[in-house]
């Protein structure tokens, strides 16, 4: 094996949390293997021959890698349509594969990237590299141009705001899946009452339409308000397709192939205190939906 072959083989070992750090990064697929493929490119033109730790290094090539994209999108003017939901991940409901499993480890749902996109740059990489990969602060606060103090304190800061808006799911997926099948089970009825009674007081509706410049409200808060946004739409719940979204009971909205939305859920005690609603045809059309054929 030449150099370059070894060089590739330690890198495809590292891959799977590279990609893992990226997308707790950027919520985004398509730009967590960009930045994986980027830490790639630098790798292979760089002298390593000094490097002591391969995986350490990799990881701050990514996560500089992300910070500039995530500086660069906060420095975007406000997207006038407001809700953008991070990507998906899409699987069966028997279970991930573990490529999967590598993205989703440490319960990564779709609520609690939503909540990740609310923080600055530097508090998101903090945040995720020290609390998800115990990645030691003295490594990440050169990456972000602060002492390790500081960089402390970004950390802390990120994890405060994420223990007061991030709601912790039930485990049991079972019951998870009871729970959005009694909504679903309501809403083709048409039983208002019923759809109350699976909903949080408080609960939160987010949808992401992408570029539709007229559609339904995109935050929906409150038990009646989400259930009578659930019957507005009564008719699409007879094309469910339950599957797992980030890992959590979830369902893909589809007929003949072609979707209409993803549905994630988040349960606790026994309620859906959130659900998150990509719609945007753009983004749905690049969703493979074979993955949840039998």
């Amino acid at each position: 094996m030449d150099e370059g072959d070894w060089l590739a083989e330690r890198f495809e070992a590292h891959r799977p949390q590279l990609r893992a750090v990226a997308y707790r990064m950027l919520g985004s697929l398509s730009e967590a293997d960009d930045a994986v493929q980027e830490a790639w490119l630098r790798l292979s033109r760089a002298d390593t021959s000094g490097v002591e730790n391969l995986g350490g290094w990799l990881t701050t090539v990514v996560a500089r890698v992300c910070l500039d994209t995530l500086r660069v999108r906060s420095s975007r003017p406000e997207q006038p349509l407001g809700v953008h939901l991070p990507d998906p991940i899409l699987s069966r409901v028997d279970g991930l594969d573990p490529e999967q499993q590598a993205l989703l480890a440490e319960g990564v749902g779709l609520a609690l990237l939503v909540v990740l996109d609310t923080l600055a740059p530097a508090e998101r990489l903090a945040f995720v590299l020290h609390d998800t990969f115990a990645v030691p602060f003295a490594q990440i606060a050169p990456i972000v141009g602060r002492s390790p103090a500081a960089t402390r304190q970004l950390a802390s800061r990120a994890r405060r705001r994420v223990q007061a808006a991030a709601a912790v799911p039930d485990a049991d997926l079972a019951r998870q899946r009871s729970v959005v099948d009694a909504f679903f089970a309501a809403a083709r009825r048409g039983d208002f009452d019923a759809l109350v009674a699976v909903l949080d007081p408080d609960v939160v509706l987010r949808a992401d339409r992408g570029a539709v410049p007229v559609s339904p409200a995109r935050v929906v808060r409150g038990a009646p308000a989400v259930a009578r946004q659930a019957l507005s739409f009564a008719r699409l719940a007879l094309f469910v397709r339950p599957a797992l979204v980030n890992g959590a009971a979830g369902v893909v909205v589809a007929s003949g192939g072609r979707p209409f939305s993803v549905m994630g859920f988040t349960v606790r005690g026994g309620r859906i205190v959130e659900i998150d609603v990509l719609a945007d045809p753009a983004r749905l059309r690049q969703l493979d939906l074979a993955l949840l054929d039998d």
